[in-house]
Formats: structure tokens, C-alpha cells, sequence
């Protein structure tokens, strides 16, 4: 298949990193790949090899916080995807989303090749209807869509996360290479250690010896000052994505909940030590490609809830992991770069 691929991926930054290796296989068979993205994770895309150009657009069906569906903004959309013209497009999802909807505004605008998983019958809305047996990560699972519609990765392609590179220089920010960073936060609550812990797990860090720099969205001010309190660099508010994607290659170890900047961490070549809360899947969604160390009690009672606020009094999942813990994980991925180790 050639021509220009509109490649679909609406949710968040790290679902955007996810599905590179497939955009790079679409890309190395398609003469333009244009990436349609939301608004939480169109940086993340523009960051990506292979595609050519992102358009941003909120779908309702996908943003945690929608707005509403009306006849003024599905045309608006409609029009929008006629102009860019594409011959085909392939819709990457997550296993709880769907794709009908997108596939029915993309047949209203003429797309004249839709591919994507989908469990539900889906008519004549899709030409390909692919499935996904098993549990595979998140990445693989995007991948084997792309080899259904006929593209396979380029030659010497490893099927890892990356980043287009170079990366700004952050050395004014951070200093020179060879830090530990703690991002403490993440999109859903559920996912994030208290706010205590992650503070506890700085001291740690930082009595057994480490550099630390902590780092976190705008929105994660207050919670990066109070893990980084005095004895650590606080670059909370402090980067965009490209920048944070440069202080995570300068890092030996990333320790992160479940969230963006883990996947950004792997696609940088970074181990990471995951505070994985197990409200989904590991399997799925655990750092992928790299050198991972899994703390918090896979066993928890909010086990594959997918809840975004902890159901269970205390968040015991990760609220046990103990500064010891992250220590012992941190030393044990140290200088453990990509290509030099397996997942521990």
C-alpha cells in the first residue's frame, strides 16, 4: 500500500509512544503518514519517527474529559479529514475502545481503506477487521494490525520505542548525564504512589548516594516540590516533552508509576523502575523494550478494575513499596542501557 496513511492513535502521550514500532512499519510501506492524535498525546507524536505530521483533534468517545458530540463539530471534523485526503487509514485503540466511531465519520469524509481490531461487527464501516489473540504489550499489539494491513517494519527495525533524535540539549537544566529521576505523577490517581512515598523514596535515593531529579507536569508542581523537598533537582512545570525526553536519556534509571514518561523513559533506551499499580494490565502496558524493574503488589484487590481513583482504603499496592525497595530496584538496572540486559 502507498499513497498518504492516516495512522489514528486519540489517547494519552504514552499510548502515542506505544504504537510507534507500527507507525514506523506504516510509514516504511506509505508515501505520507499523517498522524491524527488527541490533545494529550500530540506531542507525544510529533516526536515519533515516520510520521510526517500530526492534526490534533479531541474525540468524545475517548477523552477522559469529553466535550459535547454535535452536529456542528462531527461536520467540522468530516471536512477536516477531506482536506487532508487520505488514501487509507489504519486506528490503533486500546482493547476497551472502539473504533466504529471514527470509522463512520472516516467513510463520511471518503477514506476508501479503513483497518483496525475491532471485537464488534463492524459492517461495512471497516475492510479490515483484525484480531488480537492473548495478551500481548500494547506495542506488539499495534504492530501485528499494521502486518494485517500489509506493512511490515523496515529492514534493521528492532521494534522498540523511540524517539526522533537529536534531543535539546538540557545540560544547563540537569547537569551532566548519570542521575536517577523520580516522576512521581501520572494521569490517573490510582496509578501514582502517595504523595509521601514518593518523597520517601527521594530520601532513599539520596542517602544511598544518587543524584536525583524529579520531574512532572505543570499541573504536578506542588507534588514534584514536596518528593523533591531540598535534597533533590525539581524540574516540576520545568520541560515540554522533548526536553523531558532529554533529561530521561541523561538518566541511568527512571523511577515512574504507570503513566507517559515510562513509556518516554523506554523510548529513550532508559531502564525503568515501575511502580505499576496492577489496576491494569502489566502485561500490557509495563514499560516495553527495555530493562524493567516491577514493584507494588500485583495482587492488590483493584486488580484490572481500571479505576482511575484507588477503590481500596490506603492504596496498598504501592503505598508498600518502601525507599529500600526503589533503591535495591535502582542498583540493580544501573547502567543497564538498552541492547545490555532483559526485563528483571
Amino acid at each position: 500500500m502507498t499513497g498518504r496513511v492516516l495512522v489514528v492513535r486519540l489517547d494519552n502521550a504514552g499510548d502515542v509512544l506505544l504504537a510507534g514500532p507500527a507507525i514506523r512499519a506504516v510509514a516504511a510501506g506509505a508515501d505520507e503518514v499523517v498522524l491524527l492524535a488527541g490533545p494529550r498525546g500530540s506531542a507525544a507524536g510529533e516526536l515519533l519517527p515516520g510520521v510526517d505530521r500530526v492534526v490534533e483533534w479531541c474525540a468524545p468517545w475517548i477523552d477522559p474529559e469529553p466535550g459535547p458530540v454535535t452536529d456542528e463539530e462531527m461536520t467540522r471534523f468530516v471536512r477536516r479529514v477531506r482536506e487532508i485526503g487520505p488514501d487509507a487509514a489504519v486506528v490503533f485503540t486500546s482493547f476497551h475502545q472502539s473504533p466504529l466511531p471514527l470509522a463512520l465519520l472516516l467513510r463520511m469524509a471518503g477514506v476508501g481503506w479503513i483497518g483496525a481490531i475491532s471485537e464488534d461487527y463492524p459492517g461495512s464501516l471497516l475492510d479490515l477487521r483484525h484480531r488480537v489473540d492473548g495478551d500481548p504489550p500494547e506495542p506488539e499489539r499495534a504492530l501485528s494490525l499494521a502486518r494485517a494491513a500489509g506493512f511490515e517494519p523496515p529492514p534493521g527495525d528492532d521494534g522498540r520505542l523511540a524517539v526522533r533524535r537529536p534531543l535539546p540539549d538540557v545540560s544547563a537544566l540537569v547537569g551532566e548525564p548519570g542521575y536517577v529521576v523520580v516522576h512521581p505523577g501520572a494521569s490517573a490517581p490510582a496509578r501514582q504512589a502517595p504523595p509521601e512515598r514518593s518523597a520517601g523514596h527521594v530520601d532513599a535515593l539520596v542517602l544511598a548516594g544518587h543524584r536525583v531529579v524529579v520531574t512532572g507536569a505543570p499541573a504536578d508542581k506542588d507534588l514534584t516540590a514536596e518528593a523533591a523537598g531540598d535534597r533533590a533537582l525539581d524540574l516540576g512545570g520545568r520541560t515540554d516533552l522533548a526536553e523531558l525526553a532529554a533529561v530521561l536519556d541523561g538518566a541511568d534509571v527512571v523511577v515512574a508509576p504507570n503513566t507517559g514518561p515510562a513509556h518516554l523513559a523506554a523510548a529513550v533506551g532508559t531502564p525503568v523502575v515501575s511502580l505499576f499499580a496492577p489496576v491494569v494490565s502489566p502485561l500490557r502496558w509495563a514499560p516495553y523494550g527495555v530493562p524493567v524493574v516491577l514493584l507494588g503488589d500485583q495482587a492488590a484487590p483493584c486488580r484490572d478494575t481500571r479505576a482511575r481513583e484507588c477503590p481500596v482504603p490506603g492504596h496498598p499496592c504501592l503505598a508498600g513499596v518502601s525507599g529500600e525497595d526503589v533503591v535495591r530496584a535502582v542498583e540493580r538496572l544501573r547502567d543497564c542501557r538498552v541492547g545490555t540486559g532483559e526485563a528483571v
